[in-house]
């Protein structure tokens, strides 16, 4: 019975299975995540100099007159204002100049009293013709004679004056002690640097350029600067100030860079990188891993409109260690997949994500 009846189920059984399909949804297409990046400046296209932020102005310090140090009032890295004593020579021995003119002035101003009475007697005397012409001269000139010595020392006591003034160190303007160089009980000769001073206001960088790359450059070069404490941005700044001769030790010419980026967060002391562009070099490069090749010639996928990828032929330059510089096909505000380019299709949609899994709205980047 079982025998006649088995054959009689299966079509029963069929017919219920394709009803079952006949109500599956249909399967959906993923889109895969896809690792985008933008075209970055070349190494080959830059070079980079270190250097340190300096101040636009800085002056060094030193006293007019030579004498022994008898007092230091400040000490590097120390704020100062302006005209504010920084250091102290030995007043005494101008002072004893001082008070020596001011003598020699004393005896000149008597005399000038005395030859003055003088000549005025013979004044009187030549209106009465009592005394002749002569002798009136010989009264003035000497009248003369003794006002021009008093004006002589007087003069000397002014400068005898403005040596003892010097005897005290200030600081011209607002600003920070950069270096020290002297101690107190040292000698110094009158214009031996004492401070440097970084003067308040505007920032540079100094960098020092090697002999084989100094024709390269030139005043009022554009120049871009990243700070050590801000590695991730760039201020712009253009070369002010190239020095005629190289230093006798290093060889290197002294460049100074100064900021063209308006208020830049650069403090005195930090270190700083300076990035030139080489001329005919090109300026953008791509990660060796987003390149790929078909007959020989090369190209990466970048990412269109609704996140499509288009396939687009590019010409490289010498091939680096992780990157390559791409001479054309490309701009700084494409994205490009950044990874497994040997399976990927033209038209195919994906999601672009950077490094760190973060979604990219790429036509909003562009």
């Amino acid at each position: 019975m079982l025998r006649h009846a088995l054959p009689r189920a299966v079509p029963v059984c069929l017919v219920f299975l394709l009803a079952a399909c006949g109500h599956e949804e249909p399967a959906q297409v993923s889109i895969s995540p896809a690792i985008v990046v933008q075209p970055q400046p070349s190494a080959l296209a830059t070079q980079s100099y270190p250097g340190e932020v300096r101040a636009r102005f800085d002056p060094q310090l030193a006293f007019r007159i030579g004498g022994k140090v008898t007092r230091r009032l400040v000490d590097e890295g120390e704020r100062v204002k302006a005209n504010q004593p920084l250091a102290e020579l030995d007043p005494q021995d101008v002072r004893l100049q001082l008070d020596a003119t001011r003598a020699q002035v004393a005896a000149a101003q008597a005399n000038l009293n005395l030859v003055r009475s003088e000549r005025d007697r013979y004044k009187t005397l030549l209106d009465r013709q009592m005394v002749s012409r002569s002798q009136f001269d010989n009264a003035e000139n000497l009248y003369r004679a003794g006002e021009a010595k008093w004006q002589q020392l007087q003069a000397e006591q002014n400068v005898a004056s403005n040596q003892a003034s010097y005897a005290v160190l200030r600081a011209p303007q607002d600003g920070v002690i950069a270096q020290r160089q002297v101690e107190v009980g040292q000698v110094v000769a009158a214009g031996q640097t004492v401070f440097t001073l970084a003067a308040d206001g505007e920032r540079e960088v100094l960098i020092s350029v090697p002999e084989q790359a100094f024709a390269r450059f030139k005043i009022g070069q554009p120049v871009s600067v990243e700070l050590w404490s801000q590695p991730d941005q760039r201020f712009s700044g253009r070369i002010r100030e190239l020095s005629p001769s190289a230093d006798p030790k290093s060889r290197t010419f002294a460049a100074r860079i100064a900021f063209t980026a308006g208020k830049v967060p650069a403090e005195l002391g930090q270190s700083a990188r300076v990035f030139i562009q080489n001329e005919g070099v090109s300026s953008l490069s791509v990660p060796l891993s987003a390149l790929s090749a078909e007959n020989g010639a090369a190209y990466v996928w970048r990412v269109g409109l609704g996140n499509k990828l288009e396939q687009v032929a590019v010409r490289v330059g010498p091939y680096g260690e992780k990157t390559v510089p791409v001479l054309e096909g490309l701009t700084s505000v494409d994205w490009i997949v950044a990874a497994g380019a040997h399976v990927l299709h033209q038209g195919q949609e994906v999601r672009p994500i950077d490094r760190s899994n973060r979604t990219i709205n790429v036509m909003a980047k562009e």
